[in-house]
């Protein structure tokens, strides 16, 4: 995840025509935390379907298991895209527990899923969380994937493991931004494991591979391949057109009057995949550049205004 680059040039780098994967850390191991036996991980899944129905986009099915739902859809932008919000009523994830997402957007629907607040991912205790999430979009579909800010406490034991998967000209944007620590109440991620593996697959055709192994405690993560010392990563990552350049070097510019210099960003358009980094120490910094350029895009990519989800206003 190196940004260490010269100002001049782009900080993202591409490994190959398709793939991008971040090299393994140490294998230092996280100390052993005493588990307690009589402990119950919660466990929750939920599966959405999206289907376009004259000229609606509809929420045609929602299962669900245990405390992960959505409520009622709404439409802010007009009945072509369906809005729904992901709710988790515990409020955050305990060591341990286990949810599962997945989400099929029907041919030529248009969907947009976001959260109501941040994931907080607390304490280990001995225990491995878990979130699988699968995210399933037919030709002629569009998934906006927005959820808020992801909030690792320190001593927090998290393996995160996201799958995309795209037909034809579907199109895909995911947004997330990752907190380590919480900052404010002075607290840093020096104890702990973050594993996350994303793919993005068009035609059963690998596209994007990204895979990271954080551990807090060990130097390297704070080294120049890592964070190099931040607190805030934030990612957008954008699939199915090419953006002219102008409009790249816009975003660029404007990320750039968003930073003051307090933080580094990159915009890197690949074959297949436009991808924006921002590495620094401000969650509502990387909020602001992440809806910016996404603000830029998004009338590009899927011909329509940019609209801020709901959801982050509140």
């Amino acid at each position: 995840m190196s940004l260490s680059v010269p100002k001049n040039e782009l900080p993202i780098q591409q490994r190959n025509s398709t793939i991008l994967t971040y090299p393994k850390q140490s294998s230092q191991q996280v100390p052993e935390i005493p588990v307690d036996p009589a402990y119950k991980p919660l466990q929750a899944k939920l599966a959405l379907k999206f289907a376009a129905i004259d000229a609606t986009t509809r929420l045609v099915e929602r299962d669900h298991f245990g405390p992960l739902l959505v409520q009622k859809p709404f439409y802010p932008e007009g009945r072509e895209v369906c809005h729904v919000v992901i709710i988790h009523p515990p409020g955050g994830v305990v060591g341990g527990d286990q949810l599962e997402i997945s989400t099929q957007v029907g041919t030529s629907a248009n969907a947009q899923i976001t959260t109501p607040g941040a994931t907080k991912w607390y304490k280990a205790n001995g225990h491995t969380s878990h979130q699988k999430i699968r995210l399933d979009v037919n030709k002629g579909g569009a998934l906006e994937w927005v959820p808020q800010e992801t909030i690792f406490y320190n001593h927090a034991n998290v393996e995160i493991d996201h799958q995309v998967t795209l037909e034809d000209d579907a199109i895909y944007v995911g947004c997330e931004i990752l907190c380590f620590g919480r900052t404010a109440s002075g607290e840093t991620f020096d104890q702990g494991q973050i594993k996350q593996r994303t793919s993005i697959r068009r035609n059963d055709k690998l596209i994007w591979l990204e895979q990271i192994r954080l551990l807090g405690e060990s130097s390297a993560m704070n080294g120049s391949l890592t964070l190099s010392g931040k607190t805030v990563c934030a990612s957008l990552i954008l699939t199915g057109k090419m953006l002219p350049q102008t409009l790249i070097d816009l975003a660029r510019e404007e990320a750039e009057k968003i930073t003051h210099g307090s933080g580094q960003v990159g915009i890197s358009q690949l074959k297949s995949i436009i991808v924006v980094r921002y590495l620094g120490h401000s969650s509502e910094v990387a909020r602001h550049i992440m809806l910016r350029i996404w603000g830029l895009f998004r009338p590009e990519v899927l011909g329509r205004e940019a609209i801020v989800p709901r959801m982050w206003n509140t």
